[in-house]
């Protein structure tokens, strides 16, 4: 057993939380939910950042005092985790006392050190952003992240940033893994590149913070304060927790604040003595209409109100894979309805239904012995085999939406072994009896793992699964999937409702978005074949511009039972049910090198029967013959990924 410590950022309290901040905090409860699922020791994070002019200027604003702000605002980051069901096992706010006193003490180390001085500031400062910034980070008279900015003058206390550049340089250097996604990595390498500049570490402009010790007037600058939680948390350096889990931690951040944790924070930590942390992940933001959400841009989405029309879990899936963690993701109340309605309620919530609706009519709800195996048995067991190791690797990588992709293999594939076996055409034959029963255990062991491999992600849904399939507490392990076949026959299981009730019609009013008074662009058309007009095989230009490309993931693939050069292919393209494509492809692919390949799809063209079986959409290819090629795109792209 390992211990591993998960934090995010701590949220600012000048507003009330929004999507972008619950997917911060749903991304690391799943890394700890995931850890604790292998056995590791986990100590999780999460908590609010109370000091600081914004929040002392929105408190006189309000007619109340900073205190009294902080805790109105810090209550609601903690009864929407709580109400969440988020595991963190702390919640530090900076205006507690034994944050105060870490902060102080960080603060005389980095002072005794030689490393603090004082002086007088001169500089472009964002009040959104507590920062200042150079006349060459200004982007249109504007902060980086949009916020305005005023030119100000303060007597400072610097901090010798400058005299770490190589330091940290050099430890980038030595440990990549330190800050992930690569391009993260590389923009921070950049940065150094460029030069550091000695920082301000102290305001004189308000006295909402905590004070620099021996220096009446100054309040240390919010990012020392703040970034202090992450060792504060744990009692501060020769505590006992803090001896035991750091540096052995994975912050999360967003990437607007990835400056401050992969130079300033890892500086702060050199001076004061202290290990560097081990790993950070900075994620993308959620854009609304291709801006950031925020309270300041008008676009906030409540995600208690999502959570309460739907369900929190079918939120934390959305959160996890809709988009690749890492980089932006666009939320849409369609694109929720859509995963909804075809990840949880066709795929994951139909196969519970149908395995232990089948289950109680066949067997009276009691799983059975094995019975009598079949090669179509070894396509489900080499799918968990697979899915086992891309589950696994994708969550070291902090990859979600490809770990919940290895999860869906399984669904996947167990629900077309469904329709396959038929298991209600081998209960009407006596003699088939012993195939049932193989059948029924074999979906009763898929949908077991299928049900430990989602706690991390769907913690109720999954657990009230596994309480139907009779699977004990202490067995919902990632070690109880590490073999086929420990579900023990003759267990009692329970049928029940359905888990992921559809979204029936989609709610268009979450975004507090403003209006725009340009027009809204018609929905794509369905595109019939070329006219005659057209060359045989091509498209004119008005048919080209409404093309509607995607990405879709090949589920499925076999050859044409009447036609020697086509396949027919299962696509998920992010659609309520997968789709049945035809193509010419059979010379130069084998069914099987293609399952699992995300390809690109011409969405909207009218479904036709090509040989008696109906296909609904165009695969992008180029060449001929043995030399044709798909065009494949990475699959961290989830399936349905408009391209254009």
């Amino acid at each position: 057993m390992s211990v591993v410590y998960i934090t995010t950022p701590i949220y600012y309290v000048n507003g009330a939380p929004h999507l972008g901040h619950l997917y911060t905090t749903v991304a690391a409860d799943a890394f700890a939910r995931w850890h604790r699922l292998a056995g590791n020791e986990v100590r999780f994070l999460t908590g609010t950042d109370e000091h600081g002019q914004k929040v002392e200027k929105s408190a006189r604003e309000a007619g109340i005092t900073p205190q009294a702000q902080a805790d109105k605002n810090s209550a609601l980051f903690r009864d929407l985790f709580v109400s969440l069901d988020i595991s963190n096992d702390d919640f530090i706010r900076t205006t507690e006392e034994r944050h105060k006193r870490v902060v102080t003490e960080v603060w005389q180390r980095m002072e005794a050190n030689g490393d603090l001085y004082l002086g007088k500031y001169e500089g472009w400062y964002s009040q959104g952003d507590e920062a200042y910034f150079d006349e060459g980070e200004l982007v249109d008279g504007r902060a980086p992240s949009g916020h305005p900015v005023t030119w100000m003058v303060e007597e400072s206390w610097f901090f010798r940033l400058s005299k770490y550049a190589d330091r940290l340089k050099a430890h980038l250097e030595a440990h990549p893994e330190f800050l992930r996604p690569e391009t993260r990595f590389n923009e921070v390498m950049r940065f150094i590149e460029q030069g550091l500049n000695d920082i301000s570490v102290s305001r004189t402009n308000f006295t909402w913070g905590i004070p620099v010790p021996g220096q009446p007037g100054h309040v240390i600058y919010v990012w020392v304060d703040a970034l202090t939680n992450y060792i504060s948390a744990l009692g501060g350096p020769g505590a006992p927790d803090f001896e035991k889990f750091w540096p052995k931690v994975v912050h999360f951040l967003g990437k607007d604040i990835i400056r401050f944790h992969a130079v300033f924070w890892p500086c702060f930590l050199m001076s004061a003595g202290l290990p560097l942390p081990e790993r950070l992940f900075a994620h993308g933001w959620w854009t609304v209409d291709g801006q950031k959400m925020g309270k300041s841009f008008g676009n906030a989405i409540a995600p208690d109100r999502l959570a309460g029309l739907h369900g929190h879990d079918a939120l934390r899936y959305f959160l996890l894979r809709e988009g690749v963690f890492g980089s932006d993701c666009t939320y849409s109340d369609k694109a929720f309805a859509d995963r909804v309605n075809g990840d949880l309620a066709n795929d994951w919530g139909n196969l519970a239904s149908r395995t232990l609706g089948m289950l109680a009519k066949y067997e009276g709800g009691v799983v059975p012995e094995r019975g009598e195996a079949d090669r179509e048995d070894d396509g489900v067991r080499a799918t968990y085999e697979g899915a086992r190791a891309n589950l696994i690797q994708a969550m070291d990588e902090l990859a979600f939406q490809r770990a919940l992709g290895a999860v869906w293999e399984l669904v996947h594939v167990a629900n077309k072994y469904v329709d396959t076996t038929a298991p209600w055409v081998l209960a009407r034959d006596p003699a088939r009896k012993a195939r049932l029963r193989e059948v029924l255990y074999t979906l009763c062991e898929a949908l077991r793992i299928v049900g430990i491999w989602s706690l991390p992600f769907l913690p109720e849904k999954a657990a009230t699964l596994l309480d139907r399939l009779g699977v004990p507490t202490d067995a919902r392990t990632l070690a109880h999937t590490a073999t086929w076949g420990r579900l023990a026959p003759g267990t009692r299981t329970q049928p029940g409702d359905g888990l992921f009730p559809r979204i029936e019609k989609v709610v268009e009013t979450t975004v507090e978005a403003p209006k725009s008074n340009a027009p809204k662009a018609p929905p794509p058309k369905a595109m019939t074949a070329p006219t005659a007009a057209a060359p045989e095989g091509l498209v004119r230009f008005e048919d080209f511009a409404r093309l509607t490309l995607k990405t879709a993931r090949v589920l499925t693939a076999e050859r044409h039972p009447n036609a020697d050069r086509l396949l027919v292919l299962g696509l998920d393209a992010g659609e309520d049910a997968p789709r049945t494509v035809c193509a010419g492809i059979a010379q130069a692919y084998a069914p099987e090198a293609l399952v699992g390949q995300t390809v690109v799809l011409l969405a909207n063209l009218e479904p036709r029967k090509i040989r008696g079986i109906a296909s609904n959409g165009m695969l992008l290819a180029a060449g001929e013959g043995e030399t044709l090629r798909l065009v494949t795109v990475p699959g961290d792209l989830p399936p349905g990924t408009s391209i254009g």
